[in-house]
Order: C-alpha cells, then structure tokens, then sequence
C-alpha cells in the first residue's frame, strides 16, 4: 500500500495484478508489515483510482490508522489463492527460485521490482546483485516445485544491468 487516500481510513494500492475485480470477492485479506508482522484485514469496499485501486478496511477509519498500512504487503492464504493461465506466476512463488542463463546459474530471486517497464525485475543475488526482466522473451523453462528459472538472455545484458561494484565506483570517481 503506497499512502493514505482520503479521511476515513482509505490506502492506495499499488496494483500488481490484471485482475483487480478479485478483490470482488476476497473479503479476508493479510497486511504484512516491513517487520514482518502479519495483521488480518477485512475489506469493506473497493473502487478504482487513476490505475490503482482505494481500499477501505474494516475498523480502519481514519487516517492515522491508515497510515499504519502503508508500506505493507497484502497477502492472501495459500489456499484461497486464484489459480493463474500458464506463464502467470506469484510473486510469491518467483521468490527464492535460482536463476540459471545458457546454463551457468546466476543466482537466487530475492525479490521483484515493478515500474520500470513493461515486465517485472527480478533481482537476483549472485556474485552481484542484478535486475533481470522476468519476460516471456527470455523465459526458457520456469520451474516454480523445483525453484529454478531457465532464461535464455542477451549477450551483454547481465553487465549492463548489474549495479557498480564499490572497486568500480571509486574508479568512477578517480
């Protein structure tokens, strides 16, 4: 959740889902906090907010019980989850899996990044920490029970996206 929208309780949703009609029908849903503390909330109403969604929860009504909110990570059980067309995954499930390209393992998915184009990054820790987009171009095989993604990428595309190291930042700025 990205802020408070409102007076009476509301956050703004930063969406990562094309379906945000499920909300329709989800009514329990998990707040985790960057503390990893879980609360359990109920949606009291939805509606859509210049392409992201506002949510109302139940007993959340006023601001600064809102602003409590923010920055969480909603969730839902396991077992509540929508099942997904093939090709679509969790976040969830993309978290922990290793990475592999032209065979050489580059290392594991430690989280995934959103707005900086049309796919998703992953970042993946490996002997550096690199952004790879998670796009069906470069998807070979993605094995979510095993946790391995096999991508198929760019000559190149490794080095350009992987942050200076700090050797290479004090040679930047000598």
């Amino acid at each position: 959740m990205t802020k408070t929208q409102g007076r009476h309780g509301e956050v703004l949703l930063e969406l990562h889902t094309e379906f945000p009609e499920r909300f329709e029908d989800r009514r329990r849903i998990f707040a985790l906090n960057g503390q990893g503390a879980r609360q359990e909330l109920t949606i009291e109403s939805f509606w859509p907010h210049k392409g992201s969604v506002v949510l109302k929860f139940a007993g959340v009504d006023s601001i600064s019980e809102a602003e409590k909110l923010v920055g969480c990570e909603l969730q839902v059980l396991l077992a509540e989850r929508t099942g997904l067309e093939p090709g679509v995954s969790y976040i969830s499930d993309l978290i922990g899996c290793v990475v592999w390209a032209r065979e050489s393992r580059i290392g594991t998915v430690i989280d995934v990044r959103f707005g900086a184009g049309e796919a998703p990054l992953l970042v993946v820790e490996g002997e550096k920490e690199f952004e790879i987009p998670y796009a069906e171009a470069y998807l070979r095989n993605v094995d979510l029970a095993g946790k391995e993604i096999h991508m198929l990428l760019p000559e190149g595309m490794l080095e350009i996206n992987a942050p200076l190291t700090e050797e290479e930042k004090r040679q930047q700025r000598s």
